[in-house]
């Protein structure tokens, strides 16, 4: 019986370089992820090239240059204190993507490890777990998020907390029915009965073939968290001016709709092409990874 045991484990440990080249080469030919990839690699270069792609400085003020359509100089206008759009555009995407990657960071890491401990351990740790996350999920997540920020302050780091702190229980829960699934697995068991530690079981054993699901859900909270960081922003409660981020630059906009279309326009269409190519890759990456839609 050990031998079949060792067999399975055997197995369901592939060669990782060659798991490695099948992704790659499904991604390649997902027409979803090649495209993602490609306006988020742009968007991301833009956001990190900007002093080469823009000489003005975001916050720069130019009074005679208020109000300025696009054009001549400045390729997206000027706003309502003759700011630069284009700079700010482009160093208000530092914030807004750092934004969403460390709120996703936060909240994929620990709702991970909840979601492990919790599926593999079952009883009153999981009662426990799963009854802080249910009162998480009682709150929506733009008010728990809103609720967090007036509590710890107006401040950047605040509301990458709050937002993952507000997309905490996707994660854990996501992960813990995964991991429900995979423990009685039979090569779970062979592990154990080799002696293997619960540590080693939960991340060399349970955490790799859980992933796939983490990935496609920390792709898709990316956008969500951008979205969320913007509309904190936009309440007043995110970045402070004068520094950009594309939330607040919505905010400061929208007294002048009629008037300077551009100062929200630009702003807006860097959130949804972000967003967009996000999504798209997410779609890909589920398309590939969920062996339910294989063709």
């Amino acid at each position: 019986m050990s031998e079949s045991l060792t067999l399975k484990l055997e197995i369901e440990e592939l060669p990782r370089k060659g798991r490695v080249r099948q992704f790659l080469r499904r991604a390649v030919q997902s027409s979803n992820v090649v495209v993602g990839v490609i306006v988020l690699v742009v968007v991301i270069l833009a956001v990190v090239l900007a002093p080469l792609i823009t000489s003005f400085d975001p916050i720069e003020q130019f009074r005679r240059e208020r109000l300025m359509p696009p054009g001549g100089d400045h390729p997206f206008g000027t706003d309502n204190l003759g700011r630069d759009i284009l700079s700010r555009v482009l160093y208000g995407g530092r914030t807004s993507l750092q934004v969403g990657l460390f709120s996703v960071a936060f909240a994929s890491i620990t709702g991970t490890v909840l979601g492990l401990v919790a599926g593999y351990y079952g009883r009153w740790v999981d009662s426990l777990i799963m009854r802080f996350i249910d009162v998480l999920l009682a709150f929506p997540s733009i008010l728990l998020s809103l609720a967090i920020v007036a509590i710890l302050g107006k401040d950047l780091r605040n509301v990458m907390l709050a937002v993952g702190i507000a997309t905490l229980p996707i994660y854990t829960r996501v992960v813990r029915g995964s991991t429900l699934s995979v423990k009685q697995v039979d090569y779970i068991e062979a592990a154990l009965a080799l002696g293997s530690s619960t540590r080693r079981v939960l991340f060399l054993h349970i955490l790799p073939n859980v992933l796939a699901p983490i990935i496609v859900v920390t792709t898709n909270g990316i956008a969500g968290a951008i979205i969320a960081g913007a509309a904190l922003s936009f309440l007043g409660l995110g970045e402070q001016p004068p520094n950009p981020e594309w939330g607040n630059m919505l905010s400061q906009g929208r007294d002048y709709l009629r008037a300077a279309w551009w100062i929200t326009t630009f702003p807006g269409l860097a959130i949804m092409v972000t967003v967009l190519s996000i999504n798209l890759l997410g779609d890909g990456l589920r398309d590939i990874l969920d062996p339910r839609l294989r063709i």
